[in-house]
Formats: C-alpha cells, structure tokens, sequence
C-alpha cells in the first residue's frame, strides 16, 4: 500500500518520538500543497485539509498543519495589503519581496517536515493553535 493510505501503527512501547514516513509525507503535503492553490488566494486549503482529515491521527501532521495554515493566512493578508498599495506603487516591492520569502519559507518547511524535524514560520501571527 501507499505510504499516503495508512496511518502509522505505533505500539505503546516504542520508546523514540520519531515520525513515521506516513507522519512525514502528510506533513510535507501539509507545506507543499500550499502550493497548488496559492495562485488564486487559497494557499490555504491543503494545510486545512491536511488538518482536518489527518490531524487527529498524529500530533506531528496536525502541528505542521497547523503551522502551514497560520502561515498561509498571513501570506493571504499580506498579499491583500500589497493589492491596496499598489495605489501608491510600494505594493509592487512588497508583493515581490513576500513572493520570495514565500518560496523560501514553503521550501524550509517542507524539508524540515521531510527530515523529521519540527519547524515554526518566523514573523507570522498564529491564528490556529
């Protein structure tokens, strides 16, 4: 089966905290799926769906999700706040500026979700908990 379809078994003796492949996959799709949608404002549903349909079956994938999703949200205000600057043309600057740090800050979390590891977007307000 697909590392995607099945939930990660873990017995009540295993002693490391260390995600599954399964935990690591759903929290990369968690950064990653942002994404797929971020061309039209809605960066923001894959984390969502991420957490909404596999975060109650690991703490690791809903803490990712969650951490996507706060930085998604941001991404949609900032965007917002560049549109109506554009009036005075230092809207162009900053949407350029937040598009790179947007491709960085997507691209860390990814690898950090990847390689096991926690990983907290910096600068961002966090809505979710």
């Amino acid at each position: 089966m697909s590392e995607l379809s099945q939930p990660p078994h873990r017995s009540s003796d295993d002693a490391t905290d260390a995600p599954t492949e399964w935990e690591k996959n759903w929290a990369r799709i968690a950064h990653m799926g942002s994404f797929v949608a971020a061309w039209v404002a809605l960066g923001f549903l894959a984390p969502l769906f991420v957490m909404v349909t596999k975060g109650k079956e690991s703490e690791y994938v809903r803490r990712h999700a969650v951490e996507s999703l706060n930085f998604q949200l941001n991404a949609l205000i900032w965007i917002a706040v560049s549109v109506i600057l554009f009036v005075i043309l230092i809207g162009i600057l900053l949407l350029a500026l937040y598009g790179i740090y947007y491709l960085i800050a997507v691209i860390m979390g990814s690898l950090a979700a990847s390689k096991g590891r926690r990983f907290r977007y910096k600068y961002i307000i966090r809505f979710v908990k």
